[in-house]
């Protein structure tokens, strides 16, 4: 068993990932959460979404910055050593041969904070994501 040192909750794994007190509600919010040398990193990710996918509404699900039109688009998290990007199985499937420079599984793209994000990739994520969802219509 494993306690937060800053809210007190008592965890079964050590350093589990969870929010002290209340979750975030926007996701510049979540950004401001995070440790400092990482948010440059994750407001330039939100910028590069915000940008592929104007049309999407940018909110919190899950306790993750997510991006909805009908039904959720991408998302992303933050962990310990990357962040996770979820685009969903389909979209890795699709772009299964863009993606060998990353862990993947399971519809989850990591991006380890010492690999410079990649910006064209992302795009094409979230703008093939957002045209599977449109196109559910």
């Amino acid at each position: 068993m494993w306690q937060c040192p800053k809210c007190k909750r008592v965890f079964k794994r050590k350093n589990q990932s969870h929010y002290c007190g209340e979750k975030p509600t926007t996701i510049d919010e979540y950004i401001a959460r995070q440790e400092k040398e990482i948010q440059p990193l994750l407001i330039e990710l939100k910028d590069i979404i915000n940008k592929a996918i104007p049309e999407a509404k940018a909110t919190i699900a899950w306790g993750m910055p997510t991006w909805k039109n009908n039904d959720n688009i991408i998302h992303f998290a933050v962990n310990k050593n990357d962040i996770s990007l979820y685009p969903g199985k389909e979209a890795v499937l699709f772009f299964h041969d863009l993606l060998s420079d990353y862990k993947v599984h399971n519809g989850v793209i990591k991006i380890l904070f010492t690999q410079p994000l990649p910006e064209k990739l992302i795009t094409k994520l979230a703008k093939w994501c957002y045209l599977q969802d449109i196109n559910q219509e």
